[in-house]
């Protein structure tokens, strides 16, 4: 599909919209709206032709007259409610991601993996019509989920994104060439496997971010960096997020926070032939093989989603992509 397809995301309702309903209680569903169809509840019905023509932002009421909130979900009410083929980067990740990155408009992007798509999407966003998005996944599983959950939110899948299946290692330089790539994105267990192959696409002073999980990673990743030689010294951060409960004068920091869910590593790509000037750092302590074998991915220990888990997701995410772009599907599920 073209990317004049792409909804836009203002606007009175539309059919083929998703609109998330707050119920009296509070409880949200989220449903796509389709003409001359119903969503059910346990307290009434609410027409979609209620809600189609009707302002982002109104009120609508069921048949029993509770009134239900219609708002479109933001695009981080779509990541943290998407089918999932593998673990997600949590919108707190994305945003940083967007700014230590520099991700502008008319950029060209390369990622890996694109996982359930949730960082795609918000890559998308920032280099808009004009930039490039090249993703590469290994699992043709997730890679269906990604395209669903794009084209579920989005109303189409851009023309500007290319999904790749393999390795980025061994395949980027059949995608891209050589420093023609802005910004790249690693989003994967051993991200210095990729190293050699980003050096060679990105273009001079273009940025790498890798997003890993564990401290292991973020040192072995630190130090493949540097070993390069092609890359600035690199910096690493993580991101926690508090809410606040606020009403009135009860004013608190909420129970539950989002805390640690990965590292970042960023590093600038220097001119071929650029020797970095040595900083003075204290000696830093020796490793020896043992340590580098307790780096390698079989043995961090990190969760795997399975097949059955992947291709459910899959269908879910195509499910969703089929209602939003009109064609047949399933009817949404009661409340």
């Amino acid at each position: 599909m073209s990317g004049d397809a792409i909804r836009r995301q203002s606007g009175p309702f539309r059919a083929g919209d998703r609109v998330q309903l707050t119920g009296p209680r509070g409880r949200l569903n989220t449903i796509t709206l389709e003409e001359g169809s119903v969503f059910h509840t346990h307290r009434g019905i609410l027409s979609h032709d209620s809600i189609i023509g009707a302002p982002d932002g109104s009120v609508v009421t069921s048949t029993v007259g509770d009134e239900y909130l219609a708002l479109r979900p933001l695009l981080t009410d779509f990541v943290m409610s998407m089918p999932r083929g593998a673990a997600i980067v949590y919108p707190k990740d994305a945003a940083q991601i967007l700014l230590v990155g520099d991700i502008f408009p008319g950029a060209t992007v390369v990622e890996a993996g694109v996982g359930s798509g949730a960082l795609s999407l918000s890559l998308l966003r920032a280099i808009g019509p004009t930039g490039r998005l090249v993703s590469f996944e290994r699992r043709e599983e997730f890679a269906r989920v990604a395209r669903g959950n794009a084209t579920a939110f989005l109303g189409a899948e851009p023309a500007n994104w290319e999904v790749r299946l393999g390795d980025l290692a061994l395949e980027l330089g059949n995608a891209v060439d050589p420093g023609s790539v802005d910004r790249i994105v690693l989003d994967m267990l051993a991200p210095w496997e990729c190293l050699e192959a980003s050096s060679d696409a990105l273009t001079s002073g273009g940025v790498l971010v890798c997003y890993v999980a564990t401290v292991t990673q973020l040192s072995r990743v630190a130090e493949a960096v540097r070993a390069t030689g092609c890359f600035t010294d690199p910096e690493s951060s993580e991101t926690m997020v508090r809410g606040w409960h606020v009403e009135g004068l009860a004013v608190r920091p909420d129970h539950r926070m989002v805390a640690h869910t990965g590292f970042l590593l960023t590093a600038r790509r220097l001119a071929p032939g650029t020797v970095l000037p040595q900083l003075k750092r204290k000696a830093k302590p020796e490793y020896s093989d043992d340590d580098i074998e307790a780096w390698t991915p079989g043995a961090l220990g990190q969760r795997q989603a399975s097949d059955k888990r992947a291709r459910k997701a899959a269908r879910q995410a195509e499910s969703a992509a089929r209602r939003a772009t009109g064609a047949p599907g399933q009817p949404e599920p009661s409340a």
